[in-house]
């Protein structure tokens, strides 16, 4: 890490602190993620290669929409550092400070760019389990899958211990204290992150998880026995009710999107997990078909490069 100059923390949390850093040598701006020992915990060097985020993404390297990892780095006293490419800010800051609606065609932009990275990632066994804007990294004009801390390879048939999506984009089958679950986890926060991208604000923002199950049943109408069979099992072992809302359509919570964005949306956030497309399907949608040039999404930045410091020329692949 002695090659390395941090320059200002970009974010924190129970994780640990995410670092603006430079590299001495080569002037190349990068992100580092320290890990606190209490949360890596790391007593060898296979554990530390078995790390979720280190493991999935040096197998998912090399893809134009997931972030780089290029460096890692264990410490003595078990603590991990992480060293990936600077990105110039993730997809919440960019609806925050938008002025206005983002138009359509910068909407299409951003969703393919999302599910090209799924796509690869669903194919090669992983599920990234918490996707979020916060956790789609964005620099001039492009979207990467950030944030895998959570990621998982997907065993069918073997449940998983945990849970972690952020409420907001949880599944109804998670929030119902499901444990066999899948890829399709990530394609309803796809469709949940489409809906805010339009309105700029969440589509179903509940404070905890009944209130979460609320918000879905009002704004997509309550699931039935014929429509999601599963659910019904999973609410009686939760001793659940579903509140009773028929529904009046996505098309009234997002009114300036198009039908063919309202029909991607409804397919995303189909109740029952089988129903929902995987991001291969979901690239097929006529949302996508037809557009033989999808314009950028967000306007170019400067690439930022400290001066007089010679250009990078690479790192140490994981």
């Amino acid at each position: 890490m002695e090659n390395y100059c941090f320059l200002k923390p970009l974010g924190q949390g129970s994780f640990g602190v995410v670092w603006k850093a430079l590299h001495k040598v080569t002037g190349e701006i990068v992100a580092i993620k320290q890990l606190k020992n209490e949360v890596s915990r790391l007593t060898s060097w296979e554990e530390f290669l078995q790390m979720a985020e280190v493991e999935s993404l040096s197998q998912l390297k090399n893809h134009p929409n997931i972030v780089n990892l290029k460096q890692a780095f264990m410490g003595f006293d078990g603590t991990a550092s992480l060293v990936f490419e600077f990105m110039e800010g993730n997809l919440l800051q960019f609806m925050q400070l938008h002025k206005k609606r983002f138009n359509e065609a910068q909407i299409r932009n951003v969703c393919h760019q999302i599910l090209l990275g799924l796509d690869h990632m669903h194919k090669n066994g992983w599920c990234h389990r918490d996707l979020k804007p916060e956790n789609l990294l964005v620099k001039q004009g492009v979207v990467k899958i950030g944030d895998l801390g959570s990621a998982k390879k997907i065993q069918p048939g073997i449940p998983f211990k945990d849970y972690v999506t952020t409420r907001w984009y949880r599944v109804p089958e998670v929030l119902l204290g499901s444990r066999f679950y899948d890829s399709k986890v990530d394609m309803w926060a796809v469709g949940v992150i489409l809906a805010e991208m339009f309105n700029l604000r969440p589509l179903l923002p509940g404070n905890n998880a009944e209130e979460q199950l609320f918000w879905i049943c009002s704004v997509l109408g309550s699931p039935t026995v014929k429509s999601w069979p599963e659910g019904q099992i999973l609410a009686g072992q939760a001793e659940y009710q579903f509140p009773q809302f028929s529904g009046s359509g996505l098309s009234c919570f997002i009114p300036s999107a198009s039908e063919s964005a309202i029909k991607l949306i409804t397919s995303l956030l189909s109740w029952d997990p089988a129903k929902r497309p995987t991001a291969a399907e979901a690239l097929k949608h006529p949302f996508f078909v037809g557009s033989h040039r999808i314009p950028r999404a967000i306007p170019r930045a400067i690439p930022e490069r400290h001066p007089h410091i010679l250009p990078n020329i690479g790192g140490i692949l994981v």
